[in-house]
């Protein structure tokens, strides 16, 4: 009672501010998601017995987003967060404030379970391109869910059980596709592709973790003779951080762009998914590593 007063005292404070969030919390069981990924599991789970509010817009890094005063209510009155921890400092800070009344779920957490992966990796927060860390986080959103509305645990249970299935699928395809490759080395924008690895290839990036970093002229000297030595074809961006970099590399070198995406948003307007936007990056690693 204490938490929905002081979102009301909230929005009446911010009045205006909050009439521009594009967030859609309202009325019955609330789910909040920090970006795209966690957000398509997140649906898919709830299906239509919750709603489900992304904090993200289309078009935008998920690095960069600054919650609206509407987005922080929204975090104040969900019954379950889907986030990130360290990915989004914004949400991180909304779910402190709240404190212990939202129940969070974090793949990051040390005690996030997982069936048949790895856990996510300290160094690189990018676990949803693992199809089955995403099948892991589908779980671990069902159980939320049936915690907070036990009426309806067999719907979670089931619907993470498709999401599940739909992962494992996506995980044969990439296995059978990328097991007879010419090339098995990737130069990509940032460092945001290893948990593909499994699947037998190297990444090389042009940035670090953070797809705005700057590479010195060394680790771009560096993988221009990589990139000669192991006759790769082409150099990938990205769609939602600047292809400048990358373009560069490769017209240096006579070779081709093409786009790797890491699904960490959606361009505004898309009509893709997360599962279509995985298969393009496989037609993309077969076309440019001479797979068959």
């Amino acid at each position: 009672m204490l938490k929905r007063l002081g979102v009301a005292l909230l929005l009446v404070l911010t009045g205006p501010l909050a009439a521009c969030s594009t967030s859609g919390a309202g009325e019955g069981l609330q789910v909040v998601t920090g970006f795209y990924p966690l957000q398509y599991v997140a649906q898919r789970v709830a299906g239509t017995d919750a709603t489900v509010t992304n904090l993200t817009r289309p078009g935008v890094e998920p690095h960069d987003t600054e919650l609206s005063p509407r987005q922080v209510a929204d975090v104040a009155q969900a019954d379950v967060v889907v986030t990130m921890q360290g990915f989004q400092p914004a949400l991180d800070e909304a779910i402190a404030n709240v404190g212990g009344d939202v129940a969070v779920v974090d793949p990051a957490a040390k005690d996030f379970v997982t069936a048949n992966a790895p856990k996510v990796r300290a160094d690189n927060p990018h676990f949803w391109l693992d199809p089955y860390l995403m099948a892991d986080l589908g779980d671990a959103v069902a159980a939320a869910l049936a915690k907070v509305d036990p009426s309806n645990r067999d719907t979670y249970v089931g619907n993470a059980m498709d999401v599940r299935l739909d992962m494992q699928k996506l995980d044969l395809e990439y296995g059978e596709k990328l097991a007879a490759c010419d090339r098995k080395t990737v130069v990509v924008s940032h460092e945001a592709f290893g948990y593909l690895d499994r699947y037998g290839l190297n990444f090389e990036s042009i940035a670090g973790i953070s797809p705005d970093a700057e590479p010195s002229a060394r680790h771009l000297a560096e993988l221009s003779d990589l990139i000669r030595t192991d006759k790769i074809t082409t150099v990938f961006t990205e769609r939602l951080a600047s292809p400048k970099l990358a373009e560069t590399l490769a017209d240096d070198l006579g070779i081709r762009t093409a786009v790797l995406d890491p699904i960490e948003g959606l361009v505004d307007g898309s009509a893709e998914d997360y599962l279509s936007l995985m298969r393009e990056n496989l037609a993309a690693l077969v076309l440019a590593n001479g797979c068959r």
